[in-house]
């Protein structure tokens, strides 16, 4: 296989998983440690990828790139407080949490800060930072490689850390909640931390503005049937509602409407 044609090859494996080490793409291409070494200094000067301890990450395209944190947080943000606090209502003192990273999930820590004797596990820097300052909640971060513009961390650290533990909920954060497509992302760099999440949680609840619901965005995280519940604000006709069947939840306590 000749260079191109293997950094081709590189970079279509890297799309498709989200991360791979250096270790897999020796063996899987049957070259030496330093061939693939060259090939990824080489992707990663011409911006193709982010190379990680071990490993590569795909980088990001203009399309891709997360909107700033700050931006994100004043967006919809009296509808965000409203979902994170009916998300506050479902936790009980005791129960162990995750949250992923997101605008809505930082304002449902917020609440879960005022709770007693909580397990937190968190792959948001910013999250972390605010819950490190209650002693009653047992806080417990990720490890990984840092994204820039969301302070998320992800890549095998974070993922392996959420295989380790069971909770009893998982609060994630979507850009698209579409009835065919179901949970998207923006950002491919994310999903194998979110596919670890989902499968690290006894109920998996979507916090999403109404802006969300109906949309599509490029990456695809799981279908509908992989979440339990969809929590947001009554501000989409019911007709689209109905696309959804059962599992949405409402900010004014009320469930969805079936067609």
């Amino acid at each position: 296989m000749v260079v191109n044609e293997r950094r081709e090859k590189i970079l279509t494996r890297l799309a498709s998983t989200g991360y791979l080490s250096a270790s897999q793409l020796s063996e899987e291409f049957n070259v030496d440690s330093s061939t693939i070494r060259r090939d990824l200094i080489y992707l990663e000067k011409y911006g193709h990828i982010i190379r990680t301890h071990g490993g590569v990450l795909p980088a990001l395209s203009t399309e891709e790139q997360d909107t700033p944190y700050s931006i994100r947080k004043s967006r919809h943000h009296a509808e965000k407080v409203a979902i994170a606090d009916y998300a506050a209502s479902l936790v009980k003192d005791g129960d162990s949490v995750i949250l992923d990273n997101g605008s809505t999930t930082y304002e449902l820590a917020v609440l879960l800060a005022l709770k007693k004797h909580l397990t937190v596990i968190t792959n948001d820097l910013n999250i972390s930072m605010l819950l490190c300052q209650y002693p009653a909640i047992n806080l417990n971060v990720t490890g990984g490689a840092v994204t820039g513009n969301s302070f998320t961390l992800v890549g095998p650290d974070a993922t392996r850390k959420f295989s380790e533990v069971y909770a009893d909920w998982a609060f994630m954060g979507a850009e698209g909640v579409h009835p065919e497509a179901g949970i998207t992302n923006v950002n491919a760099i994310e999903i194998p931390t979110k596919l670890a999440i989902l499968g690290a949680a006894k109920t998996r609840v979507i916090l999403a503005d109404s802006s969300k619901i109906g949309y599509r965005a490029v990456s695809h995280v799981c279908p509908l049937s992989s979440i339990d519940m969809i929590i947001t604000d009554r501000k989409k006709t019911d007709k689209l509602m109905a696309d959804f069947g059962d599992k949405l939840r409402f900010t004014d306590g009320s469930t969805n409407i079936r067609s």
